[in-house]
């Protein structure tokens, strides 16, 4: 890998980081398509090794706003999708997971964008945490299907509650991929050098989390999700 491609790679998670502290979501679904392209070796497992410690500070920041009503839900539809995520990891060819994936986040933009409301019961809190876990697995980009339960919600609300989600459901994917063998050291190591640049970027959040509106989420989750389905769908002809 070059020197350049490695700037790259730091300035792009500095900023994938900084947003997602601002909106609640977004750190993968900008950066995994990026690095990707860059250097193959870039994403996607880097990307879940160094967002459990940023979602882990996420939730604690703001862990007054957590619901914990419907998280038992969710989590218990991560597992499932996790070990779904390993058996397609098995078959398909990453161009084909990439682009069913895409085809996922652009039918969530599209719900998103019409205002139709995804209610919160134990029915859609449980298939969004399938469809999150096999996502978040097969190319790290869990968020748009748990988007669809908060597009109503505010700031903090998103943040706290997705946050906690992503915390213990990516400890669940990691746990997943390790115990598959699909993390190798080569990955650990690109984690620890584009660590710090994920770290500045969350402290650069921490200045403009409390500016950010309900329009505005609900804006950034849609825009966000459609720059990861995007990302995906070149990733995968490229």
């Amino acid at each position: 890998m070059s020197t350049a491609a490695l700037i790259v790679a730091l300035i792009v998670t500095f900023i994938a980081a900084a947003i997602q502290g601002v909106v609640g979501m977004g750190f993968a679904m900008v950066s995994v398509p990026i690095l990707a392209l860059i250097h193959p070796s870039l994403a996607p497992v880097p990307q879940l090794l160094i967002t459990l410690p940023l979602t882990i500070l996420m939730a604690w920041r703001e862990r007054h706003h957590i619901e914990l009503s419907g998280l038992g839900w969710i989590i218990g539809g991560r597992v499932p999708g996790a070990f779904l995520g390993v058996g397609l990891l098995a078959v398909a060819t990453q161009q084909t997971l990439d682009i069913a994936i895409a085809a996922v986040v652009l039918g969530a933009v599209a719900i998103i964008a019409s205002g139709f409301h995804v209610g919160r019961s134990p029915v859609t809190e449980f298939g969004a945490g399938v469809l999150s876990g096999i996502s978040g697995l097969v190319a790290s980009i869990g968020g748009p299907p748990l988007a669809l339960l908060y597009t109503r919600d505010d700031g903090p609300t998103v943040r706290s509650n997705l946050a906690a989600i992503f915390s213990i459901g990516l400890a669940i994917t990691i746990s997943a991929r390790a115990l598959s063998g699909n993390i190798s050291w080569s990955d650990v190591r690109v984690a620890l050098v584009l660590f710090p640049a994920l770290a500045a970027g969350y402290l650069v959040s921490l200045r403009f989390k409390s500016r950010v509106s309900q329009p505005l989420v609900r804006g950034a989750i849609l825009v966000l999700s459609l720059v990861g389905a995007v990302g995906l769908i070149i990733r995968a002809i490229v």
